[in-house]
């Protein structure tokens, strides 16, 4: 399996399948900047935008709350997003965040994309976005990691004949500009501990 990283938002990345990651819902989350990221430089802002404000409606509405593991699978009209299905999971309480939680959040969604059959998809964390000042180098390594768990445990049932789940070719790591070379960073550094 390939990992890359790209500097890129969520709603322009082309991919068959790509995973935001949200807070439970508080008044403007992604609007008010600081301590969300301008609006410029916030992907989730646009994804919103893009898909005309759906990911606030559902979170202010309760319809997903965005708990933490909580998943929604969106098939977006055409012309909205680049993605041909949008993959949201709950982060929880963002003022219970641990970069360690994105080890299985990365699990969640690696385990989402074999089930739906996906060659490659993006992942991006949007933690920033919703204003949380993280590690980036950290969160990139735990994704890595947990997704890496992930992909071993399905091939690991492959080998055993108990599951049909097809080899993911490629997975995305998506960080705006300010933030790729750190998360580069911390992608090299999980895929060398892996390789040691």
């Amino acid at each position: 399996m390939e990992i890359e990283g790209a500097v890129q938002g969520p709603s322009a990345e082309s991919t068959p399948l790509q995973v935001a990651c949200v807070f439970e819902y508080t008044e403007g989350d992604i609007f008010n900047s600081p301590p969300a990221l301008p609006a410029a430089a916030n992907g989730m802002l646009h994804l919103d935008h893009d898909l005309k404000g759906l990911v606030t409606d559902l979170r202010k509405s309760g319809k997903f709350a965005g708990h933490a593991f909580e998943t929604l699978l969106i098939v977006p009209p055409a012309g909205t997003i680049a993605a041909g299905k949008l993959l949201l999971i709950g982060l929880g309480d963002r003022n219970k965040f641990t970069p360690e939680l994105m080890i299985t959040i990365a699990s969640v969604a690696m385990r989402e994309a074999l089930r739906l059959g996906v060659g490659s998809y993006a992942f991006a964390s949007d933690l920033k976005d919703g204003g949380i000042d993280s590690p980036t180098a950290l969160v990139a390594g735990y994704v890595v990691k947990g997704s890496f768990d992930a992909y071993r445990t399905e091939a690991y049932l492959r080998s055993r004949n108990m599951s049909d789940s097809k080899p993911l070719k490629k997975l995305t790591l998506l960080a705006g500009p300010p933030f790729f070379m750190e998360a580069g960073k911390g992608i090299k550094e999980a895929i060398s501990s892996f390789t040691n």
